[in-house]
């Protein structure tokens, strides 16, 4: 519809429609009757206020307004969280949520969510529990630790390890292991809002037993180690091994606590996958608290999980920090239903998604590969190559950072459209598909694709 016009010399503004008036058509009470009223009035306040600041030679009819205004509330509706469909090459990828949940732990979610449940009752003696008794067990049998707890993420995990056992006191580091995580979150900092006071040992690249020795004294609480879970040093270096770290705190009575990072459950060299350090071994080598998130190699959601000594996790139970610092029902439940299945089921691979992604065979990628290709080939248009081509992929978040894992990916090429453009493409699709751009050509790595219809979305014109 064309713009109302105006008088000559007459000021267009005056045209613009009240509120009232606009609320008072029949398109306006239709949007009333799907969207909460302040809402929609909010909304017609905004288009009328966009038409007042670029009025010049008239204003648009309601019609036309009320158009406006429908798209916007259309556009506010849509959610911002959104399923994406994840073809990067990075398994475990920390900007898309991490670990995928397995299907039990989304039936637990779900029924958490929607019912009441005894997130810290004991139904036992109908006093009230708590809430890491939930996952207790299952955290013990499976780590061999005398007892855990569960926080809201690692770095949290860290926090309240730092704060409880070496508030105003020295932990020894060494510099190799000062780590920065994603979003610029490094250690150091962490130990300062803790709290406690960094005492760095060695060098960047070579530290000694005689380092941390010489370090000790009355003012030392804790020997932090840290797993550098997302780089390594390589060449000209030295660092103490686990054994002897552990001698050292018990030398001087001085609790040894390791920032497991990834922190997997069960070796993964038994599923033909890279190592990283386990848990149990860890603990079993005698440091006396680790730490590790639970949405990586776990394959559970995020969480900061800390299990050792008893007397230990006791009083960071106690700590007043813990309060601001626990999870939800929602993450209870998820945990503890990836943990039931590390104990009973007899296939992980099978029901643990990250571990189903990472052991998937080549012949199944490319399999997959050539049926999402020939979906493709009809929605991308004219002009376009499509084929398997061999990749690597990474397990991400951290987690065995120097070595990759082979997979396959499609190649997707235009002789007049470059990469970004066609991954800007695929990235308007519904559901947005994302992949990467390597070596000038856009890919979409198939790892974690299991059904070719994934990839063959509504790419539009």
């Amino acid at each position: 519809m064309r713009p109302v016009a105006t008088p000559s010399g007459e000021n267009p503004r005056r045209a613009i429609p009240s509120v009232e008036r606009l609320l008072a058509a029949p398109a306006a009470q239709a949007l009333v009757a799907r969207y909460r009223r302040e809402h929609v009035v909010d909304v017609v306040r905004d288009v009328l206020a966009s038409v007042r600041r670029t009025a010049t030679g008239g204003v648009p009819a309601d019609a036309v307004l009320l158009e406006r205004v429908a798209g916007r509330l259309a556009a506010t509706a849509v959610p911002r969280l959104r399923r994406v469909v994840n073809a990067t090459g990075v398994v475990l990828h920390t900007n898309l949520g991490r670990a995928r949940l397995a299907e039990a732990a989304v039936a637990a979610v779900t029924e958490a969510a929607r019912e009441a449940v005894n997130v810290e009752l004991d139904l036992a003696t109908g006093r009230r529990g708590e809430r890491d008794a939930l996952l207790a067990d299952d955290l013990c049998a499976l780590t061999g630790a005398e007892a855990g707890l569960v926080v809201n993420n690692n770095a949290a995990a860290v926090l309240l390890v730092l704060n409880t056992l070496a508030a105003d006191r020295d932990v020894l580091v060494s510099r190799g292991e000062l780590v920065e995580i994603g979003g610029s979150f490094r250690i150091p900092d962490v130990m300062a809002k803790s709290g406690a006071r960094l005492r760095e040992v060695g060098t960047t690249n070579r530290t000694h037993a005689v380092d941390y020795r010489a370090a000790l004294g009355p003012a030392t609480a804790l020997v932090l180690k840290v797993h550098t879970s997302n780089y390594r040093v390589v060449g000209f270096t030295a660092a103490v091994d686990l054994a002897e770290l552990v001698a050292i705190g018990r030398e001087a009575a001085v609790p040894v606590f390791e920032d497991l990072g990834s922190g997997a459950l069960v070796d993964l060299t038994a599923f033909g996958l890279p190592y990283e350090p386990v848990v149990r071994e860890r603990l079993a080598a005698g440091v006396d608290l680790v730490s590790f998130s639970g949405d990586k190699l776990l394959g559970g959601p995020q969480a900061g999980i800390v299990v050792g000594r008893r007397d230990l996790v006791a009083r960071l139970a106690v700590n007043p920090l813990r309060r601001a610092l626990r999870p939800d029902k929602l993450t209870y439940a998820a945990l503890g239903a990836t943990l039931r299945l590390y104990r009973q089921s007899p296939d992980l691979t099978r029901d643990l998604p990250v571990l189903r992604w990472l052991t998937r065979p080549l012949a199944d990628l490319e399999a997959t590969g050539r049926a999402a290709a020939a979906l493709l080939g009809s929605r991308l248009g004219d002009g376009y190559r499509i084929e398997v081509v061999a990749s690597e992929c990474e397990v991400g978040s951290g987690a065995v950072p120097v070595v990759a894992v082979e997979s396959r990916a499609l190649a997707i090429e235009h002789a007049d459209v470059d990469p970004d453009r066609i991954a800007a493409r695929f990235r308007a699709a519904h559901p947005p598909v994302l992949g990467r751009i390597h070596d000038g050509r856009f890919l979409l790595d198939l790892r974690g694709i299991f059904d070719p219809a994934e990839l063959a979305v509504d790419l539009g014109s």
